[in-house]
């Protein structure tokens, strides 16, 4: 059945591409974000495009008005390097989610989804690089990645107790690194994969034979490709799975390997040198 459906978060790397998806398969969809619709990632013309900020509570019932399910994923977040020196900016994400949280309830829609993130997974469970897989309730004894992390958290108990309190029907997703089309690739709010990717594309455009790795190389990740994060988020919204799921791939990757992977991409050799001192995260998340 085709329904009325808002995503928040519109204009950026997933929001784009899950609004793409929505709008083919025949939904009537409004499409919401912060940025300039210039700057959007992707636009499409034949929906509803919105600039709000949606930190503002009349700017959350403008964007669920008429809407039936509501997919939010509008958030300040980007890579380590930007969630590292911008925590106080991660956390007032928590003022999108509240908003859109009691505009969803006030508007009674059918469902409403929200993004987390694999940061809220106490660091001590992600120590190691060869780290087991990560169980949704490894989240607890709570010890979240700080500021973004936090927020994340935080907000996720947000959806659980309006869903307890109030009757909301929320899905919650914890995604794990997803890369693809259409995202980010510079100014500090792009994940590992683009930015390994634009190095090596840079070291061999100038010449140089040589790339800048933060940390040792070691650490590891999974990553997901947007088509599957689209498909999965979709499966979770309509499934029956009320506590946080996580979201990703099962594959763990190394920084050195994604290394290897664009060099053997571009077909370039470089020569590694590794930044101890740059912000890298934790050394195993899986």
């Amino acid at each position: 059945m085709k329904k009325n459906i808002v995503i928040t978060g519109a204009g950026g790397f997933i929001g784009g591409h899950l609004v793409n998806d929505l709008r083919q398969q025949g939904n009537t969809v409004r499409a919401v974000d912060i940025k300039p619709l210039e700057e959007w990632y992707q636009r499409f013309e034949d929906v509803e495009n919105l600039q709000l900020d949606l930190d503002l509570r009349e700017s959350c019932h403008k964007a669920v008005d008429g809407m039936e399910i509501v997919y939010n994923l509008a958030a300040n977040m980007g890579g380590m390097g930007f969630i590292e020196h911008n925590k106080a900016l991660c956390m007032l994400s928590v003022l999108i989610n509240t908003h859109m949280c009691i505009a969803a309830n006030d508007a009674a829609v059918e469902r409403y989804f929200f993004a987390s993130s694999a940061c809220v997974y106490n660091a001590d469970k992600q120590r190691d690089p060869n780290v087991v897989a990560l169980k949704e309730e490894d989240a607890y004894p709570a010890l979240a990645e700080d500021g973004y992390g936090w927020e994340k958290l935080f907000s996720e108990r947000m959806c659980r107790h309006f869903r307890e309190d109030y009757g909301l029907t929320t899905r919650v997703a914890r995604f794990h690194n997803v890369y693809g089309p259409e995202g980010t690739y510079t100014g500090g709010r792009e994940k590992a994969p683009a930015a390994i990717c634009r190095k090596v594309i840079e070291a061999k455009l100038s010449a140089t034979s040589e790339i800048e790795i933060w940390g040792d190389g070691q650490q590891t990740r999974s990553f997901m490709y947007i088509d599957d994060c689209v498909k999965g988020t979709q499966m979770i919204m309509d499934s029956d799975i009320l506590e946080p799921i996580n979201l990703g791939s099962s594959e763990l990757v190394t920084i050195n390997q994604l290394v290897d992977i664009a060099e053997d991409v571009a077909g370039i050799k470089l020569k590694r040198r590794y930044d101890l001192g740059a912000p890298k995260g934790v050394n195993g998340r899986n």
